[in-house]
């Protein structure tokens, strides 16, 4: 596959040593880090690496992320260093993304290069470049789950900060009768709209923009947003006009004790919770739109 020049960006990658290491601190490191701008993450045993554009690149606001990690006993030490605008597609295949199955054997997502699938009911290719959601992560693992267990027949979908486009893929997938997907990062929609026509599902909307774009989107059934806490709290009344009455909010990208505040601002704008779900600490609330 020859290189795509829109993916021949500059990057800087931020090592990152945690001691001691486990999956929780790289987790809240990684969450602080996207807050920062940082769009990719690669955990290991001792720390976790993480990716940026260098034109974002800074090192107070780097610097400011980990003064703001809350485990005062663990040790991080970073160091940096400038990576060449690549192929990140080939990069994330060699190196990183590897298949995963979700839901007994019901969803299985992979790149376009892997061989050797496992066979599933969904069969999801996702070439995610430094597009964030590869099913790997905590966050996306959780609304995949309840996309498989829902029903989808006649129902409309809004997928918000949609990555690679992976849960609208599979909404569409699914029957959704139409997927709306919202991605704010230029890089992130074009891979976005790469994935969707890689799965056959042309028909997905996936829109260029921030939560403003909502007021030009008919409202819907379902929603996903599986972004962090700080921009969902920003941005829910927003959500809430997108949603028909009785329509349904799934909200994910936070851990277990961001879970009070954001459903103390749910129920004030006329939310109902419906349920909750963590999974290593990460969580996914699912909301109903009080009639």
């Amino acid at each position: 596959m020859g290189v795509n020049a829109d993916y021949m960006n500059d990057y800087v990658e931020v090592r990152f040593n945690v001691s001691p290491c486990s999956e929780p601190a790289t987790d809240i490191l990684a969450a602080l880090l996207c807050e920062e701008g940082y769009e990719s993450f690669v955990p290991d045993s001792d720390g976790v690496t993480a990716y940026i554009k260098i034109e974002l690149f800074s090192v107070e606001a780097l610097n400011r992320a980990v003064q703001a990690f809350p485990m005062p006993d663990i040790v991080i030490n970073w160091q940096k260093n400038f990576i060449e605008g690549q192929d990140w597609n080939h990069e994330w295949e060699k190196n990183y993304f590897k298949p995963i199955i979700i839901g007994d054997n019901k969803c299985v997502i992979h790149s376009s290069f892997h061989v050797d699938i496992p066979q599933c009911d969904y069969d999801i290719v996702i070439d995610p470049k430094m597009a964030f959601g590869t099913g790997h992560h905590s966050t996306t693992s959780l609304i995949i789950d309840k996309i498989l267990k829902m029903e989808f027949a006649e129902k409309s979908v809004l997928d918000m900060g949609t990555g690679t486009g992976i849960l609208a893929i599979l909404a569409a997938m699914r029957g959704a009768q139409s997927v709306t997907a919202v991605e704010i990062d230029p890089m992130a929609h074009a891979n976005a709209v790469e994935n969707v026509a890689s799965n056959g599902h042309p028909e997905i909307n996936v829109l260029l923009g921030d939560a403003s774009t909502l007021v030009d989107v008919d409202r819907v059934d379902v929603m996903f947003a599986n972004i962090n806490r700080n921009i969902i709290l920003n941005d829910i009344d927003a959500y809430r006009t997108a949603i028909k009455p009785g329509g349904l909010l799934y909200l994910s990208g936070f851990y277990t004790e961001d879970v009070p505040v954001l459903e103390e601002k749910a129920l004030s704008l006329g939310f109902e919770k419906v349920s909750v779900e963590s999974l290593n600490n990460w969580c996914c609330l699912e909301l109903r739109l009080i009639e």
